[in-house]
């Protein structure tokens, strides 16, 4: 099974390379007040694609924290409740 992991891995990389390979000519790309970012078209990409990523990690940053909170204080509470006993043997 790992080998056909790998094997899937290697085939998305060399796609995502020959991809980059092929859009390596310059873009400009404009912002307000004539300011103009001229870089290759494979930088932007992959640039904005990092963008919207961290943006979407900073998304659930509140909630995770907010469940590792909850999930702690269940903990204490299970800690300080009392063991249930044993039902008795039939």
């Amino acid at each position: 099974m790992r080998i056909v992991t790998w094997a899937i891995r290697l085939v998305v990389f060399l796609l995502l390379a020959a991809f980059a390979a092929k859009n390596i000519e310059p873009v400009a790309l404009r912002f307000y007040f004539d300011l103009a970012l001229t870089a290759p078209l494979i930088v932007l990409l992959l640039g904005f694609f990092a963008a919207g990523a961290l943006f979407g990690v900073l998304a659930l940053v509140g909630t995770v924290l907010r469940q590792r909170r909850e999930i702690s204080v269940l903990k204490r509470q299970g800690d300080a409740a009392q063991p249930v006993p044993p039902p008795p043997p039939f």
